[in-house]
């Protein structure tokens, strides 16, 4: 009776123990990946402004007609650990698909059409893309460069289509 009670008790422990071991093998698992890249620049940029999202929201087709504009969305570059000892300055290009129905602005892609992006620097200036923004004055430490964008619609009457859209810009540092 005692051979068997041991056994019992045995076999309640082994069967405990394997369960747990069961239990923490499924617990999970997952891998990280860590990348990025080394650049010969007075500043480094941070990990949030190297690729970034900038919800414009739902615009009103009435308030995009006759080259109506929404209202300007702001988004920043962070620069981080800047050291000035050579370089002051930093201007950005930003590149993109040209839109077909606003000139000047970064074409939308999707179900939505007849309007575009357009982005102003910290002045208020419209930017141009694929040309330089005026030189900005940077400091040792940390900068923001400062950005807005809004989505105007194209000049034409009943240009504007609802729809979904999504546009891509590159951007470019040089520092001077």
């Amino acid at each position: 009776m005692k051979f068997v009670m041991k056994s019992a008790l045995v076999s309640m422990f082994m069967l405990a123990g394997s369960a747990s071991m069961v239990q923490a093998a499924g617990a999970g698992q997952g891998t990280v990946t860590f990348e990025g890249s080394i650049i010969e620049a007075a500043c480094s940029i941070a990990p949030e402004s190297v690729d970034q999202t900038v919800g414009l929201g739902q615009v009103a087709k009435s308030q995009l007609e006759a080259g109506g504009s929404s209202r300007p969305e702001p988004f920043e570059i962070k620069l981080v650990g800047c050291d000035t000892a050579t370089l002051k300055g930093v201007s950005t290009t930003f590149t993109g698909g040209i839109s077909k129905d606003v000139p000047g602005a970064l074409g939308i892609v999707g179900t939505a059409s007849g309007a575009g992006i357009v982005m102003r620097d910290s002045s208020g200036a419209d930017i141009k893309l694929g040309t330089p923004t005026a030189s900005q004055p940077i400091q040792d430490g940390n900068n923001t460069l400062q950005f807005g964008a809004f989505l105007k619609g194209a000049a034409a009457a009943d240009a504007v289509i609802p729809g979904e859209f999504t546009a891509i810009t590159n951007f470019s540092l040089a520092y001077q």
